[in-house]
């Protein structure tokens, strides 16, 4: 249905390390049973680009999803949706674009549930105990390990933690595959 607004839904902790095993065409079907349409998935880490059923709120659609997924096929996740304008403005808000452009897998772009106020992120970033680095836009969280996620202490438990609120994160690189499928969705 062109015209319907382009929506995106995040999965938190699915198809990592074993855990959370999702098919993506039970995502994508997922989706389609809630009213969502021109259902695409995106790699294999929990990414769906949909037209929005309209008058749905995007808060409201993914605690749908998260319910239907919970149900069938019985994986329990945390659901994020944005709006792809939304998607594409916060990473050209990138406020490291330089990490972006020269290694964008040590470039986390994580949205969240709420939008975290400026003295829980000084905290965050307080609470470093290496050389990552941290800032949000909005309701995303935009962190940099230079010697990469595996070995830091800058975890997402601590990160939620810290900010009160809950979120999911992808590579650089991942974010843009995302933002390109919601693009070419929108121009269809």
């Amino acid at each position: 249905m062109a015209g319907a607004p382009v929506a995106i839904a995040f999965l938190r902790a699915v198809n990592v390390a074993g855990h959370g095993r999702l098919a993506m065409t039970d995502l994508a079907r997922a989706v389609t049973s809630l009213g969502g349409t021109d259902a695409v998935t995106v790699l294999q880490t929990g990414n769906a680009v949909f037209r929005l059923p309209a008058g749905t709120a995007p808060d409201a659609f993914a605690a749908a999803l998260a319910d239907r997924l919970a149900a069938d096929p019985g994986v329990a996740t945390e659901v994020i949706v944005r709006l792809g304008p939304d998607w594409s403005a916060t990473l050209a808000a990138n406020p490291f674009p330089a990490v972006a452009a020269e290694a964008p897998r040590k470039l986390v772009v994580m949205p969240l549930r709420n939008t975290p106020d400026a003295a829980r992120v000084a905290a965050l970033a307080a609470a470093i105990a290496g050389r990552e680095e941290v800032a949000a836009v909005g309701t995303t969280l935009f962190a940099v390990y230079p010697d990469g996620v595996g070995r830091s202490k800058l975890t997402t438990a601590l990160i939620e933690k810290t900010l009160g609120t809950r979120g999911t994160g992808r590579n650089f690189d991942t974010a843009r595959k995302i933002e390109t499928a919601a693009l070419a969705l929108n121009a269809a």
